[in-house]
């Protein structure tokens, strides 16, 4: 079989970048995207938290979530799905030890017209009453472009706009690539002039049997819904100094943190961990929330992000000497958001042989290499 582009993955990344392929004038090949979960039973974009943000603390980053924000708001007519877009912001909680980096965060992001405030304790407290300054020392708050939506539904409304384009969707599995196509499990080979990989957490086990160094691993989180007995208020997306995390979702919350150290290997089952919201998430939760001293956990989930090692950053871009393979992975827990503006990128970059709206040569697979990491401090 021939192709001009595969794609491997179909998630929310690998379906953007088929849908952007195909919504370009001047594309006029063929796109195959080889999903091997078709039912995405396992997939992060199924199971993501599925929020958006501005307050990085790279420029970049910044960049790929602005033009995420207005192709949510504009999803009904672009995808012809309706994503329940809440735009409440993000809430970062700093302690001492914390608020020298929170500053300078927000000094980037000041400086990229991101809309951010900072709260003293006293502000913190004034402008959401339902919070215990506690142990704070500054507070950062998203007033715009900022907030969550039906993750889901995004990546369903790319793979069945990029299908309805004239997209193919294979259910079978990438065993190899190269620079010519890809071998398939259920057999045969899938010729193709473009290769992309964007297959979440699994890339760097795809690109690993194919020879090449990638980074990239499943990290398993959960994720727990529970009910209060009073709703404390208007509520943003909170991230304690901690690292636990939590914010609404209808008439529940939804809370995670980040797992213990030594207790986040690879590719760990995808199994919710309890002892984690016991031992860390409603504690945490208990103390920073009054109103969610009686939180009664009501469902949970794991998922799995697809875990760059070595900076936490997206790699994206074509390999230095294997021209015709091009990355679209790495996002460490924000592809979901950046996968509209990676999309649009990375098929610029198939079509017309550059960036045209957004460089994202930052992130290129060379970094690795040279051994330049560019860290993301804002990681959740």
């Amino acid at each position: 079989m021939k192709t001009d582009v595969v794609v491997i993955g179909g998630g929310a990344m690998g379906s953007s970048v088929a849908y952007h392929l195909k919504s370009d004038p001047s594309f006029e090949g063929s796109v195959t995207v080889v999903e091997r979960d078709p039912a995405y039973t396992r997939a992060s974009s199924a199971l993501s938290a599925s929020s958006i943000r501005q307050q990085f603390s790279t420029p970049l980053n910044i960049h790929l979530s602005r033009y995420g924000i207005g192709f949510l708001r504009r999803a009904g007519e672009l995808l012809g799905v309706e994503l329940g877009l809440k735009e409440p912001g993000y809430l970062f909680l700093a302690s001492p030890a914390g608020e020298a980096v929170l500053r300078a965060n927000h000094a980037v992001q000041k400086g990229e017209g991101c809309s951010v405030e900072l709260l003293d304790p006293a502000a913190l407290k004034a402008r959401f009453p339902w919070v215990s300054e506690e142990g704070l020392a500054l507070a950062s708050h998203g007033t715009a472009n900022e907030g969550w939506f039906d993750g889901p539904s995004l990546m369903q409304g790319f793979r069945r706009t990029a299908r309805d384009l004239g997209v193919t969707y294979l259910a079978d599995e990438v065993v190899s690539f190269d620079a010519g196509g890809v071998h398939l499990k259920q057999g045969g080979r899938l010729e193709a002039r473009t290769v992309v990989l964007a297959a979440g957490p699994w890339s760097g086990e795809v690109a690993g049997r194919s020879g090449i160094a990638l980074p990239v691993e499943p990290r398993r989180r959960s994720v727990f819904v529970f009910d209060v007995r009073e709703a404390p208020g208007l509520t943003p997306l909170t991230i304690d100094p901690s690292g636990t995390w939590f914010r609404p979702e209808g008439r529940f919350y939804i809370a995670g943190t980040t797992p213990a150290e030594g207790n986040d290997p690879a590719g760990a089952p995808l199994e919710v961990q309890h002892q984690e919201w016991d031992e860390m998430v409603w504690p945490t939760l208990a103390a920073r929330v009054p109103a969610f001293e009686a939180a009664k956990v009501v469902n949970s989930w794991a998922g799995y992000y697809e875990y760059n090692t070595f900076d936490q950053n997206g790699i994206v871009g074509r390999h230095p000497r294997i021209e015709s393979l091009i990355f679209a992975t790495g996002f460490s827990g924000h592809g979901i958001q950046q996968s509209p503006a990676v999309g649009r990128a990375v098929a610029e970059l198939i079509v017309h042989g550059d960036y045209r709206t957004l460089d994202l040569n930052t992130f290129g697979y060379d970094r690795l290499e040279s051994g330049r990491p560019i860290r993301e401090l804002n990681v959740v």
